[in-house]
Formats: C-alpha cells, sequence, structure tokens
C-alpha cells in the first residue's frame, strides 16, 4: 500500500498583523464563504448537515500566522486556491491578503520501527463528555496518562482509516509530558492539553489530532532530535 499521501500547506500574509482577538474559526468562516461550494472547505453538504469525516482542510492561527493545510482532495483543492489580494473580514475588521506562501509534497503517513517525537502548537481536546468524567475520577496521574495515551492511539487510527491507510501493526503512544490547559469551542468552556509525546507513527506536520481539527484544535509538529 503507497502510505504517501499530497500535503499542502498554504500560508497567507495580511496587510497588517493579525489582531489577538481572531479565532481560528474566523478564519474558517471566513475562507470558506469565499467558495461556498467547496464542500472540503466547510464540511457542510448540500442540505446543510454537517460531514463528519476527518477533515481534510485544516485552519491554523499559530503565532500570528495564519495557515490553510490540506491533504489528498484538500490539498488539490487549497494548490488551486487563488487568495491573493482578497480581503477577508476576521471576527473584528478586515484583513487584505498580501501574498501567499504554498508548500506542496508528498508526505509518509505509516507506522514507524522507531518512535517519532511530536509537540502541541495548538490545544489538543482528547476528552468527550463520557471520557471527561472518567478522566475527572482518575486519581493518579500514571492514570490519566494512560487513558489519554489509549485515547490518542485511537485518534491516530481514526485519522488514517479516514485517509485510506490501514494501520498494520499496533500504535504504542508515551506522553512525555502534558498540562491541562482552558480554551472553548463554539463558546462552550472544555478542557485541552498541551505538551510532548512519541509514537511509533509518522504524522505530517501541522496537521491534528483529536476533536475540531478543522479548527485548530490538536496541530503537531515533529520534535528534532539534538543528535
Amino acid at each position: 500500500m503507497n502510505s504517501k499521501i499530497s500535503l499542502c500547506i498554504l500560508k497567507l500574509k495580511f496587510d497588517r498583523p493579525l489582531d489577538r482577538k481572531v479565532k481560528t474559526k474566523d478564519l474558517r468562516g471566513a475562507v470558506s464563504n469565499l467558495y461556498p461550494e467547496e464542500r472540503l472547505l466547510h464540511q457542510h453538504r448540500e442540505n446543510g448537515k454537517i460531514d463528519y469525516h476527518h477533515p481534510l482542510v485544516q485552519y491554523k492561527i499559530i503565532n500570528g500566522n495564519c495557515l490553510l493545510v490540506g491533504f489528498k482532495d484538500g490539498a488539490k483543492l487549497l494548490a488551486n486556491l487563488d487568495l491573493a489580494a482578497k480581503t477577508l473580514f476576521l471576527g473584528c475588521g478586515n484583513y487584505t491578503i498580501l501574498t501567499t506562501e504554498l508548500e506542496f509534497h508528498h508526505t509518509p503517513i505509516k507506522t514507524t520501527e522507531t518512535v517519532q517525537s511530536y509537540s502541541f502548537l495548538t490545544p489538543w481536546l482528547a476528552l468527550n463528555e463520557k471520557n471527561y468524567e472518567k478522566y475527572q475520577m482518575l486519581g493518579t496521574w500514571g492514570k490519566k496518562k494512560q487513558l489519554l495515551e489509549k485515547i490518542m492511539i485511537g485518534n491516530i487510527i481514526s485519522m488514517s482509516k479516514s485517509l485510506g491507510y490501514t494501520v498494520p501493526a499496533p500504535i504504542e503512544a508515551n506522553i512525555y509530558y502534558l498540562k491541562e490547559v482552558k480554551t472553548s469551542l463554539k463558546g462552550t468552556p472544555m478542557l485541552g492539553f498541551l505538551g510532548t509525546f512519541s509514537v511509533n507513527f509518522e504524522i505530517p506536520d501541522y496537521w491534528g489530532i483529536g476533536k475540531s481539527v478543522s479548527r485548530g484544535f490538536g496541530t503537531i509538529k515533529k520534535v528534532k532530535s539534538e543528535q
């Protein structure tokens, strides 16, 4: 099985620095409103219902930079998107896109013989209502860590399945460090996590795992070896 898939990272440069109040949902809404016919940008079907498949286009705001990241058909769509000179209303004002930077290549997504280390760039939404209660009832960090590692493995398997890759071997995850952070989703307070972990799986930089990845949550990046 070919374990390489197309990946596109589209970086937007605006006419002024991004206001701190701008949220990823603002970026997602503004871009998808420009192209309502492109379902991959907003994950809504023609009847208005949400498509719950793993999103092939994800929106990120990282250190004041706006990124659109696409896989497979999402990568092809972003590569042909003409956003230069477009004006986006991002929550509290208009921003004109001066230039775009495009990175397009084929990247591996597969299990690996050696572990890969990653860091979360944005909060990972690991817990749903059911396992949130279970997480809170676990007394020790060791037990909470085991639960989160199981959830992480499930996230990766789910992502792989939606991208057409069947995981051929057991996935092993190890959380090095994780801290709880308060965040919100659609106005609802949420518990997120930031930190570092390792897993015997190749995850492309700037892709997301967990809940609401289309809105930028759970974005990861590989930690470079110091050797």
